[in-house]
């Protein structure tokens, strides 16, 4: 499953809601090398992605707040291999399209939140770059803009759904098999 939205909408919150919900969809921890957040990732180096980009090892690899991140095939397999529903956190249309790549039948959510309740939750959770992500907000606003033909298995509003809500929403829709929704982006992002 593919979680991507902006900064603050909720990525974290509903797989947290998602894994006591359902024991077997666990976080994909995206590499990382730089600074910023440790939780939720698997620290590496620059170097280490960049060989394992040059191997063909690597479904999608992104820069953002001065760090390298990196979805490696290898670490992907591995999980679905031991029988666990990978929840993939993204904020970059291409990067959930490249991800999707990978040979799984994919649920891809798109979680929104307006961006007053982005700047209010990173306050909230002491996010020492609130700038950053606000502009993060705005960057994620022009990619759905961009890619508005992208399809959405599902799309929620977590300012105004309980993480419980929308974990719940996300599991019927993986339990239904859905395919994409037709929705609007400009009408949600604006």
């Amino acid at each position: 499953m593919i979680l991507y939205g902006p900064p603050g909408s909720g990525k974290d919150t509903v797989t947290t809601e998602l894994t006591w919900l359902r024991p077997e969809f666990e976080l994909f921890e995206r590499l990382k090398a730089g600074p910023g957040r440790t939780t939720g990732y698997r620290l590496t180096t620059v170097d280490h992605i960049e060989e394992l980009s040059r191997a063909g090892g690597l479904l999608y690899r992104n820069a953002r707040y001065g760090a390298e991140y990196a979805i490696d095939r290898q670490s992907l397999a591995a999980l679905v291999d031991a029988g666990r529903i990978p929840v993939l956190h993204m904020g970059q249309v291409v990067g959930a399209s490249a991800a999707a790549n990978f040979p799984l039948h994919w649920i891809r959510v798109l979680l929104w939140c307006p961006l007053d309740v982005t700047e209010s939750r990173s306050i909230g959770r002491g996010d020492k770059d609130v700038e950053a992500r606000v502009k993060v907000w705005h960057e994620t606003r022009e990619d759905l803009l961009a890619h508005e033909s992208e399809p959405w298995t599902l799309i929620l509003r977590t300012d105004q759904l309980s993480p419980a809500e929308s974990a719940n929403a996300i599991i019927d829709a993986l339990t239904a098999n859905a395919s994409a929704e037709s929705r609007s982006i400009r009408e949600l992002v604006e």
